[in-house]
């Protein structure tokens, strides 16, 4: 199998990750729940991970590094915090329903900034255009999900700054991938499974200085406990119950590897095979492929007369792995005017090689009847 769909989750994991979660699951218990061995090697492993997220992501503070199930989880956290039911919102017009539907449960008034697909300076036109009449908060996606455009965040942020805007980034397909910078920032969210190469069930809430974020869950921290309120400090505040320790120890095994190779190595490596297939997809009559500046290791595109399920499933008898249809991101798909039709997505890893995206591009072209 060619896996090419780490946009969903990363599949190929570096062999440190599996070791720490299963050295985890013999030799570490309960964090904060006792003073014995065990437990306190568990609190030192969550230490370790939210220090090594502080430096990676620039938290101000340690504290501030919450655990969660996955981005949708710290996304829903971040949004009720800061909007209110029937409250107002700025969001891109390329989010996932991680975030548009957490607002629709709300009813929150919705202004939309979409711009054009690959062009940074209409979006921002359309971004200070709608926070120009305020809102409780602004929500924005670091990279599209769907398309791989990493949106202009350092001057939507600025924006919403001179404004006095609180800002959400979702960070789920940028983080280990781009450079993020949580100072100044009221919320970010991120899943530990994708470019921080950790195990699925784990996710990460980085949370600014001076925010006071409301749990959606409430139940026991290991601190405070007479008290029937949950604690009013992170990260206790929006952590009750049991952690995933074994996730989040593989979470800090990915974290480091991300760490040692280098964000900037991780993106060029997969901007490099993107572009590759990207030119190879142009070059194969009937596709439409959807590149353009700023593209990070996802692509997508789709035939004129081939739907895009039916050429993927094609692709998966040939033993190509990539995701069709909407991707759980029907608002990106209105902005970029594919909401028919969907698109297959391929996204791309630090593990991917040259010639399996070759073989991606010649499997392309056999089903798209380039070849017998």
């Amino acid at each position: 199998m060619i896996y090419l769909d780490s946009a969903a989750t990363s599949f190929r994991k570096p062999r440190s990750v599996a070791r720490a979660v299963a050295r985890a699951m013999e030799t570490l218990s309960s964090p904060g729940r006792g003073g014995y061995e065990s437990a306190m090697l568990a609190s030192d492993t969550l230490l370790e991970c939210r220090l090594a997220l502080q430096r990676l992501f620039h938290v101000p503070e340690a504290e501030g590094v919450v655990f969660t199930l996955n981005a949708t989880h710290a996304l829903n956290i971040a949004i009720r915090s800061l909007v209110p039911p029937g409250g107002r919102a700025v969001i891109s017009g390329w989010e996932h329903n991680a975030v548009t539907r957490p607002l629709h449960a709300l009813r929150a008034e919705l202004r939309v900034a979409r711009g054009r697909l690959f062009d940074d300076a209409a979006f921002l036109e359309d971004w200070e255009r709608a926070l120009g009449e305020g809102a409780d908060a602004a929500v924005c996606t670091q990279v599209s999900n769907v398309f791989g455009w990493a949106l202009p965040l350092r001057e939507a942020a600025e924006r919403c700054r001179e404004r006095g805007v609180p800002l959400i980034v979702d960070a789920s397909q940028g983080a280990g991938v781009l450079p993020l910078d949580a100072e100044g920032l009221a919320y970010a969210a991120m899943p530990g499974h994708k470019g921080l190469l950790g195990p699925q069930g784990t996710g990460v809430l980085l949370c600014g200085e001076g925010q006071t974020p409301e749990p959606i869950l409430q139940g026991g921290t290991g601190s405070l406990s007479r008290q029937q309120d949950m604690p009013d400090f992170l990260p206790d505040r929006l952590e009750a119950g049991t952690h995933n320790v074994p996730g989040i120890a593989g979470l800090l095994a990915g974290v480091r590897f991300v760490e040692e190779i280098g964000v900037d190595a991780i993106r060029e490596h997969e901007r490099a095979l993107c572009r590759q297939a990207g030119e190879g997809l142009a070059a194969i009559p009937g596709l439409e492929v959807f590149r353009g500046p700023g593209q990070t290791g996802v692509l997508s595109f789709r035939h004129r007369e081939i739907p895009a399920e039916t050429l993927g499933e094609t692709l998966s008898r040939r033993g190509i792995a990539l995701r069709t249809g909407l991707h759980c991101a029907p608002l990106a798909h209105e902005s970029a005017g594919t909401l028919e039709t969907g698109t297959l997505r391929a996204s791309f890893s630090l593990f991917n090689r040259e010639e399996e995206v070759e073989a991606f591009l010649a499997a392309v072209e056999e089903a798209c009847g380039g070849k017998s």
